[in-house]
């Protein structure tokens, strides 16, 4: 047994950081739930190397399962909204403020799910000329 089984994780994620550690997590056992742009993550498109998939998309994003929302528009939200009611952990690698904008700031979530846990994760930090 695996000693993630039973917790579920959604992720708000893109480029290395959030993706990498939620792939970590799904082969621990979790049951990893990716939210995607309604386009698609835009590393689906690097290569078609792994059976007309992208490598790095391949890589990061195996034993995970994957939804697509417009996040901007009500129904996504309402739909993100659902899926984090039955959450365990939440994970987001957005620019700074992103998630906010959204309407999903940690602080209001943590009011909102007592019980979630919240990680932001961010490969350069918050401010400063690499954000």
């Amino acid at each position: 047994m695996l000693p993630l089984k039973g917790i579920t994780v959604v992720s708000l994620e893109q480029a290395v950081a959030a993706p990498f550690a939620t792939r970590q997590l799904a082969d621990l056992g979790a049951r990893v739930i990716k939210v995607e742009r309604e386009d698609g993550d835009f590393a689906r498109g690097y290569d078609q190397t792994v059976n007309g998939m992208s490598s790095h998309f391949v890589w990061l994003n195996r034993s995970k399962e994957s939804i697509a929302l417009d996040l901007k528009s009500e129904k996504g939200k309402s739909a993100l909204d659902t899926i984090l009611s039955q959450a365990d952990v939440f994970v987001y690698n957005l620019a700074p403020g992103a998630v906010d904008r959204l309407g999903f700031a940690p602080a209001e979530l943590r009011k909102k799910y007592p019980e979630l846990i919240i990680c932001g994760i961010s490969g350069y930090g918050t401010d400063g000329p690499y954000t």
